[in-house]
């Protein structure tokens, strides 16, 4: 009777050691979850898709070489991000398509530039600030606004 005591003493003294291990080890940020990572990304999508949605047929249309080239450059980043985004399902694959949209936002706002329109400067700021960080979920998430 009393090893059985001691054992199930010893198993639960393991699991609170066991929990208190993991929490230290979240460090205090505590976990993202697949669902956020997803989440996140298809937000970097929709921005690039409304960046691109943003800007004037007829400025378009009057676009010299190197807009048209940078609003070609941005709308296939944005067919590349939504193909990632579909078939994603980990978090570096997510990462991968916050990558992708940022890339494109930055066509954006050159392609805003060279039409002589207001940059976007907050989309392109936000891009930049991704593009500096570890895109690692859970590990470094500052990059979030």
């Amino acid at each position: 009777m009393e090893f059985a005591v001691l054992l199930a003493l010893l198993l639960v003294l393991g699991a609170v050691v066991a929990v208190i291990a993991q929490r230290r080890h979240d460090d205090g940020r505590g976990a993202t979850s697949d669902l956020d990572a997803e989440a996140d990304a298809n937000r970097w999508v929709v921005r690039l898709g409304g960046g691109l949605a943003g800007i004037d047929v007829r400025a378009q249309a009057g676009a010299d070489e190197d807009a048209a080239r940078a609003l070609a450059d941005a709308a296939e980043r944005l067919r590349t991000a939504r193909a990632r985004l579909a078939s994603a399902r980990t978090p570096d694959q997510y990462a991968a398509v916050v990558r992708t949209a940022t890339e494109g936002l930055r066509h954006v706002g050159e392609a805003r530039r060279a039409l002589g329109l207001d940059p976007a400067a907050e989309g392109e700021r936000n891009a930049a600030r991704v593009e500096g960080r570890e895109l690692s979920y859970g590990l470094d998430a500052s990059y979030r606004s």
